[in-house]
C-alpha cells in the first residue's frame, strides 16, 4: 500500500510552469547565438567569403521555414519533448524514438562542441597572458559539470541565467558592427577581400554544411512548451522573434569578418568574432568579444542541456526509454535523472572527439530532424485541417514552406555528403541500429493506449 501510495505521489509530481515569451526567446536564441561566434567560418574555408553569405542566406530561408512549421504545430502539441511528442501524436512510435534520437544527440554534441570552444579560447587568452601550459580540458569539465547542476536545481534560474547572457552576447555584436563603422573604410575592406568564388558553385554547396551553424538549435524552443505558462501565445511569440533576432546577428557578424580578415584565415578561425575584435587594436572590444564568446557558449551548452534532457526524459516517461528517466525531482521540478545521465555522454565527446566532427554530428541529426518536420507537418494538416482543432499560430503557403524545406534538406544532405561522407553513413547505420532495437526489443514496453494525449477529434479518414 505504502509503495501504492508513494507512486502515485510520484506520478502527479509534473514540471514546474513558471516560464514565459523572454525565456522562450533565451531557450531558442541562447542556443544558436554561439554560431556567430564561432563554427560559421569554416563555411569560408569551404567555398570562400562569398559563398559563406549565400549559404547564410540558404540556412536564414531553411530555418524560417522550420520556425514557422514548428510555431504551428508545437502551439497545438504543447508537450515537453518539442518535435517527438509531435512524431508520437502525428505520425507514430518508430518515427518519434528517431526524432527523440536526433534531438538527444543534436543537443548533447553541441553542448560538447560549446565547451570545447570556451576551453579554446579560455587557453588562447592564457597563452596571450603568458601562461604557455596552461590546458583547455579543465575548463570543458567544469563547464559541463556547473551547467549541468545549474539545470539540475530548477528550469526558471537556469533560463533567466541564459536570458541575461544571451542578451549580453547579442549587444555585444551590435557594438562590434558599429565600432567597426560600417559607413566607411576604416576598418572593413570589402572591396579589398571579398574574392570571386575560389571554388566555383561547388564551393557554395559544400559551404552549406557549416552556414546551418549560423541558426542551428531554434528548434529548441519546442521542448519548452510542458514549461511555459501559456504555450499558444509564448512558443509562437518567443520563436518568431528569436528567429529575427538571429538573421540579424548572422548578418552583422558576416559583414564584419569578411571585411576584416582575408577568407584564407577566417575559413580556419575557430572565433572569428574575437579575432575580428584583436583586429581593431581595441582593449575594449577585445574584452567585450571574449566576454560575449563566453557567454554565447555558457548559453549554448546551458540551453542544450535543458533541450536534450526534456527530449531523453519524455522518451523515458512514455517508456520508449527505461521508466527510470521519466521522474520529476520532487523538490526542484526538474527531469534530474535525464540531466545527470547525459553528464557523461557530452563529456566523452567535449574531452576526445575533434570539433568539426562534434559539429557535423550535431548538424546531421539536427538536418534529419528538420527533413522530419516538412513530412510531420504536411501530414498535420492532411489529418487535421484548419478547423478542425484550435491552432495558436497558422503557418502562410501551406504547403510551400514544407517542400522548400525537404529541397533545402536534400541540398544540405549533398553537401555534408561532399566533406564528411563517411561520417555522414555512419550516423545513418547507428540510427537503423538503434531502430532494429527499439522495433525488436523495446516496442513491447510501449503502452500504445496511453500515446494520444491531446483532447483533438479522430484524424481525417479514421
Amino acid at each position: 500500500m505504502a509503495q501504492a501510495t508513494a507512486r502515485r505521489r510520484q506520478k502527479r509530481i509534473s514540471l514546474l510552469r513558471v516560464l514565459g515569451p523572454g525565456h522562450v526567446w533565451a531557450l531558442g536564441v541562447g542556443i544558436v547565438l554561439v554560431g556567430e561566434y564561432m563554427g560559421w567560418s569554416f563555411a569560408v574555408g569551404k567555398g570562400g567569403a562569398i559563398a559563406a553569405l549565400i549559404a547564410c542566406w540558404f540556412a536564414g530561408l531553411l530555418y524560417t521555414c522550420v520556425a514557422i512549421i514548428d510555431s504551428e504545430v508545437t502551439s497545438t502539441v504543447a508537450a515537453a519533448g518539442g518535435q517527438y511528442a509531435q512524431a508520437k501524436h502525428i505520425i507514430g512510435p518508430l518515427m518519434a524514438f528517431n526524432v527523440g534520437l536526433f534531438l538527444v544527440f543534436a543537443y548533447t554534441m553541441l553542448e560538447a562542441a560549446n565547451a570545447i570552444t570556451l576551453g579554446h579560447l579560455v587557453q588562447t587568452v592564457g597563452i596571450m597572458a603568458g601562461f604557455e601550459n596552461s590546458s583547455d580540458k579543465p575548463f570543458v569539465v567544469l563547464t559541463i559539470m556547473t551547467l549541468a547542476w545549474l539545470n539540475y536545481r530548477g528550469v526558471y534560474t537556469t533560463l533567466t541565467f541564459s536570458l541575461v547572457i544571451t542578451a549580453i552576447a547579442f549587444i555585444a555584436i551590435c557594438v562590434l558592427f558599429f565600432a567597426v563603422q560600417p559607413w566607411s573604410d576604416a576598418y572593413v575592406h570589402h572591396d579589398q577581400l571579398l574574392t570571386e568564388l575560389p571554388y566555383g558553385w561547388l564551393g557554395v554547396l559544400a559551404a552549406l554544411h557549416f552556414g546551418m551553424w549560423f541558426y542551428l538549435g531554434i528548434e529548441g524552443t519546442t521542448q519548452a512548451a510542458e514549461e511555459v505558462r501559456s504555450p499558444a501565445r509564448a512558443l509562437p511569440l518567443g520563436t518568431m522573434t528569436g528567429i529575427i533576432t538571429l538573421l540579424i546577428a548572422a548578418t552583422m557578424t558576416w559583414y564584419v569578418c569578411s571585411g576584416l580578415m582575408p577568407w584564407e584565415y577566417l575559413g580556419q578561425s575557430v572565433t572569428p568574432l574575437f579575432d575580428a575584435a584583436r583586429l581593431t587594436n581595441s582593449t575594449v572590444l577585445m574584452v567585450l568579444l571574449f566576454i560575449g564568446t563566453i557567454f554565447s557558449a555558457l548559453a549554448s551548452a546551458n540551453c542544450c542541456i535543458n533541450d536534450a534532457s526534456r527530449a531523453w526524459f519524455s522518451m523515458g516517461r512514455d517508456h520508449y526509454l527505461p521508466q527510470v528517466f521519466g521522474a520529476v525531482h520532487p523538490k526542484y521540478r526538474t527531469p534530474y535523472r535525464s540531466i545527470v545521465f547525459l553528464v557523461p555522454v557530452a563529456l566523452v565527446f567535449a574531452y576526445f572527439a575533434p570539433l568539426d566532427q562534434v559539429i557535423t554530428f550535431s548538424i546531421l541529426s539536427g538536418l534529419l530532424d528538420y527533413t522530419f518536420m516538412a513530412i510531420n507537418v504536411i501530414m498535420f494538416r492532411k489529418k487535421w485541417p484548419l478547423g478542425s482543432i484550435k491552432r495558436g499560430y497558422v503557418y502562410p503557403f501551406h504547403p510551400l514552406p514544407a517542400i522548400v524545406l525537404l529541397i533545402l534538406c536534400a541540398a544540405t544532405y549533398f553537401a555534408v555528403f561532399l566533406g564528411y561522407g563517411t561520417q555522414l553513413i555512419a550516423m545513418m547505420v547507428f540510427y537503423i541500429v538503434a531502430s532494429l532495437w527499439f522495433a525488436l526489443h523495446r516496442y513491447k514496453f510501449v503502452r500504445r493506449g496511453e500515446q494520444f494525449t491531446m483532447p483533438w477529434p479522430k484524424p481525417v479518414g479514421y
